[in-house]
């Protein structure tokens, strides 16, 4: 059917070529019900819940936030997102917001250099000449790589500087347009 405008009886005999069943007709009054679109069933995860999550999945692990994750309904993929500082999966690349991970981190790493800081002072030169100096000693290196894993990433550009940073700018291209223009009489 060519394009243009047709009549009523034209119009209804092609859509009725299109249309696999007869279209229901519709009773003057009757409610027209709105379909569910965007989302679906799937509630948001209020941020509460996702700060609970993503410093399960810091702390204890990813087995861990999984199995929380489960018994409120959030999936995998979020997990992955909530210990990354992001909302899902399709925001890593943004800035994330991790303040309240790298605080979860930094309370047990104060724990942990506390705890580190008793082994280190219960080594005395007496105990030291006991038996028990192993085991002191392994508290001390457990606490310290405690922090070291709980310690927030250094970033390599606020860490020292490993050698010289190049920066090459490439020339721009200028098109006549930028140039003024001198009419000249010959």
């Amino acid at each position: 059917m060519p394009m243009g405008i047709v009549s009523d009886r034209d119009f209804e005999k092609e859509l009725d070529n299109l249309t696999p069943c007869p279209p229901m007709p519709i009773r003057p009054g009757a409610a027209i019900v709105p379909v569910n679109k965007g989302r679906g069933p799937n509630p948001e995860v209020p941020e509460g819940l996702r700060k609970i999550i993503g410093e399960e999945s810091a702390i204890n692990g990813r087995a861990s936030a999984l199995d929380l994750a489960d018994k409120f309904g959030v999936s995998p993929s979020s997990v992955s997102a909530y210990n990354h500082g992001s909302t899902s999966t399709s925001s890593y690349n943004e800035q994330p917001g991790l303040a309240h991970i790298n605080d979860a981190k930094q309370r047990i790493a104060k724990k942990a250099r506390n705890r580190l800081v008793t082994a280190l002072n219960s080594l005395t030169k007496d105990k030291i000449e006991s038996a028990k100096v192993k085991d002191i000693s392994s508290v001390a290196k457990d606490m310290a790589a405690v922090i070291r894993t709980m310690e927030p990433e250094v970033s390599k550009t606020n860490g020292s500087n490993s050698g010289p940073t190049f920066i090459f700018y490439s020339p721009q291209m200028r098109s006549e347009k930028v140039f003024d223009v001198v009419q000249v009489k010959e």
